[in-house]
Parts: structure tokens; C-alpha cells; sequence
């Protein structure tokens, strides 16, 4: 993994935001110190790293990797260059597991989630070729060619490392069918569909159209992506990242050329020769003074008029100015319109608590003794039922406290039933 790839898959895969999967790989690496450095561009190793690759594999030999790990260490792990390359590493190596012991218990849900992303990319690498025969049918009917493809497993290899495998199904799918045979047709149904329009973007995408249009770098993407969030450019429905009212209007009033990735990416282009020694930096530094004059100037010049369609009637208890409703990452917000002042005041937020109906996240309205839950399900409860109910479902004994206790049991009565056991038990006593 590089960090962009690493949060692409956060965001598909667990919903974690750029800046959220940055922030765990940071504990990762500091505190744990189970990973390596997390602001890196390059999916490669270098040659250094390769005769510490088994002590790297040694220490993350628990839990659910074992298998995998105690083949990797019986075998001569073959390098090549699809993942050792020197020349493709710039100041930093891809992320993988450093030399430190690992111990599981000690993460917390969601670094526990990254590393395991983290793991398995690693082993995965290391692992041999994923094997399949595949078997490709074409057939004539009525004088028109319809192809059918169906995939039989011969080693699982690398994929062995992922125990759920999303294309499971169209494995051994194929039934044995000889050359020129005759096929009776059952049935027949033509099957019509529409295009779609592109989807909106997400996380993961946006971070993929950053890469691609060489906007930002690995550890600057995130916190580019949270300041339009936390400015009101940009708000999130769902997983999907939607232009805001304020972001439709700023893309309207700023001059063409200033909205472009291409003049971004002209920029990082050229500090990147800085960097190299290709350019310098005085000539960067004093076109950018004249652009920014350039610019500045353009825009005072012009009659635009920004205007806030999003204005209430609640005052600013702080400048007494009129507030307005914007939406946040979390949910929803009164934002002084004075940006000097910028006082906010939460309106309701999403919080990370389930509905008991339908299992949804839900959301937190109000004030004081009046804050509700409510759910798009149509479910209401205040918060103090909402924390009445958690406590009392506290006292209760869970699926997993019932599990711990019948096996527990279960090994009392083996044990009973032990006669090497029933010894020992008296020698302690």
C-alpha cells in the first residue's frame, strides 16, 4: 500500500474518511510502532528491506494470519520486481509491517481494521500466483453467437490470504461441455437496460481523480478534502460527496483559469523541479507574486455578489448577526454569517448510536433535557429512555458473555472427566 491506496480501501471498505484512516496509520506507526511510515507514494520496497521481510512476517504470525505466515517462512520468498524496485521508491517505502511484535489485544476496533488491511496486502505479495483453469463457451443459436465463461480453482494462492472471496460464485461454475456439442435451450429472455449518469463521487474516488490529476500529495489529499468540508464547499449524503450551494456559487465567481486541476497541477509540477533541481525557485516564487496580483485584482474588479441562500432568522448570540444552516460532516450546524465572528452552535449530528427498530445510525436533536434520537425510519426516543435502555441491556448477559461461559463450562467438564486432570487438580491442592 501506498497511503492514497490505503485510504481508497478504507473508505470503500469501512467508510473512514481520508483524514481518519491518516489519523489511525499515525497511532500505528508512532505509538504501536507495528507499521511503517504512513506518508509514502510508492507501492514498492527496496532492496534493503528484503532480508528483513521474514522477521516482518514472524511478527504478525498471530491470530488469523498463522496459516499463511507459517508457509511463507517454510518457503524461499521469491522477489522480483513487481514489488522490489529502488528505482520506483522516492523518499519512502510502501506500508507494510515493521519487526515489532504485534499484539492484537492492544488495538483499539479501528486500528485493528487498518492493520489488517495492512497484513494482508503485505502477505498477499509474498504469497504465489493465484491459479485458475478458465473455460469459455461459444454457441450458435438461430445463426447468432452467445459466449459463456465459467472458472475452475487450481491453487488458491495469494487469495488465500482473503478468506472471502467476492468472486467466489463465478468459481466452478461451468459444467464439462465437449467440443460441437448440441445444447437443448430451456429458455430465452432479452433483457432491456438504460445507461446510468456518472455516480457522485466518494472519498475513495475523489482521492483517485486527485492522484490522477496530480492534485495535492499523499500527505496533503486529506486535509484538502476536510477543509471543503469543514468551509461548507462540499457536504456528504451517505457515502456520496455532494457540491454545496456555497461551492456552486464560489466555482461561478472565481476566474475560469483559478478552477482548474491543470493549473494545480502546473504548480505541483513545478515544485517538484524545484525539488529536483530543475527550477529555480526564485522564478516560481516571483511568477506566483504576479499571478496572485493578476488575480486578486480580476476578482475586485468584478460585479459578482456572493449571496447566502442558506440565512435563518436565529441571531448570533455572540455579534447578534444573522446565523446560517449549513450541513457538516456530522450533521447539521448554525454558522455565524460574519466569518470573522464565526461562532456555531450544533443542530443535530449523526451520531454512531443504532436505531433499535432498523439498525441505522442515528440522529441527535436539540438541547438540554429536550435532545431526542430520531431515526429516517420514523423511530423517536430521548436520550435519557435511549441511556435507561443502554443500561438496562448493560445488566443483561450478551451472545458473547453466554459463548464464554458455556465453553468455559465445557472445559470444566472435560477436565472432569480427565483422569491426568483430576490428578493435577489434587497436586495443586
Amino acid at each position: 500500500y501506498d497511503l492514497t491506496e490505503l485510504q481508497r480501501d478504507a473508505n470503500k471498505i469501512y467508510g473512514f474518511s481520508a483524514k481518519e484512516t491518516l489519523s489511525i496509520m499515525q497511532k500505528l506507526y508512532e505509538h504501536h510502532k507495528v507499521l511503517t511510515y504512513p506518508r509514502t507514494d510508492s507501492r514498492y520496497l527496496t532492496s534493503d528491506i528484503v532480508d528483513t521481510l521474514k522477521d516482518r512476517i514472524k511478527a504478525v504470525n498471530v491470530s488469523d494470519y498463522s496459516k499463511v505466515c507459517n508457509k511463507l517462512l517454510k518457503s524461499n520468498i521469491k522477489v522480483n520486481k513487481s514489488f522490489v524496485d529502488d528505482s520506483k521508491v522516492s523518499d519512502h517505502h510502501a506500508i507494510i509491517p515493521t519487526e515489532e511484535r504485534v499484539f492484537i489485544s492492544n488495538l483499539s476496533e479501528k486500528e485493528r481494521k487498518i492493520f489488517d488491511l495492512v497484513v494482508k496486502r503485505f502477505l498477499s505479495v509474498l504469497c504465489p500466483p493465484f491459479e485458475y483453469t478458465e473455460t469459455k463457451v461459444k454457441g450458435n443459436v438461430e445463426g447468432e453467437i452467445f459466449v459463456a465463461k465459467g472458472n475452475k480453482i487450481n491453487s488458491l494462492g495469494w487469495k488465500e490470504t482473503y478468506k472471502d472471496l467476492d468472486d467466489e460464485e463465478n468459481y466452478e461454475s461451468m459444467p464439462n461441455i465437449s467440443k460441437n456439442s448440441i445444447l437443448k435451450i430451456d429458455d430465452i429472455k432479452v433483457k432491456v437496460g438504460k445507461t446510468n449518469p456518472p455516480t457522485y463521487l466518494n472519498e475513495a474516488t475523489l482521492l483517485t481523480a486527485m492522484e490522477k490529476n496530480n492534485l495535492g500529495t499523499v500527505a496533503t489529499r486529506a486535509d484538502i478534502i476536510e477543509k471543503l468540508f469543514n468551509s461548507f464547499l462540499i457536504e456528504q449524503k451517505g457515502k456520496d460527496i455532494l457540491i454545496t450551494s456555497k461551492g456552486k456559487q464560489l466555482l461561478d465567481l472565481v476566474p475560469t483559469e483559478l478552477r482548474t486541476p491543470e493549473l494545480t497541477s502546473s504548480w505541483e509540477k513545478k515544485l517538484q523541479d524545484i525539488s529536483k533541481g530543475k527550477l529555480n525557485k526564485n522564478i516560481f516564487i516571483k511568477e506566483m507574486k504576479d499571478y496572485s496580483k493578476d488575480i486578486v485584482k480580476e476578482i475586485k474588479n468584478s460585479d459578482s455578489k456572493f449571496k447566502h441562500d442558506n440565512l435563518t432568522k436565529n441571531r448570533c448570540p455572540e455579534c447578534g448577526k444573522y446565523m446560517l444552516e449549513v450541513k457538516g460532516k456530522r450533521g447539521k450546524m448554525l454558522v455565524c454569517e460574519d466569518r470573522e465572528c464565526n461562532t456555531r452552535k450544533t443542530v443535530s449530528q449523526i451520531t454512531n448510536s443504532r436505531c433499535p427498530v432498523c439498525h441505522k445510525k442515528l440522529e441527535l436533536r436539540g438541547e438540554g433535557e429536550a435532545k431526542t434520537f430520531i431515526c429516517s425510519c420514523g423511530h423517536r426516543e430521548k436520550l435519557s429512555a435511549y441511556n435507561k435502555r443502554k443500561q438496562e441491556d448493560k445488566n443483561k448477559a450478551s451472545k458473547k458473555d453466554i459463548n464464554k461461559y458455556l465453553k468455559s463450562q465445557n472445559k470444566d467438564v472435560e477436565n472432569f472427566n480427565n483422569p491426568f486432570a483430576q490428578a493435577l487438580a489434587k497436586l495443586k491442592k
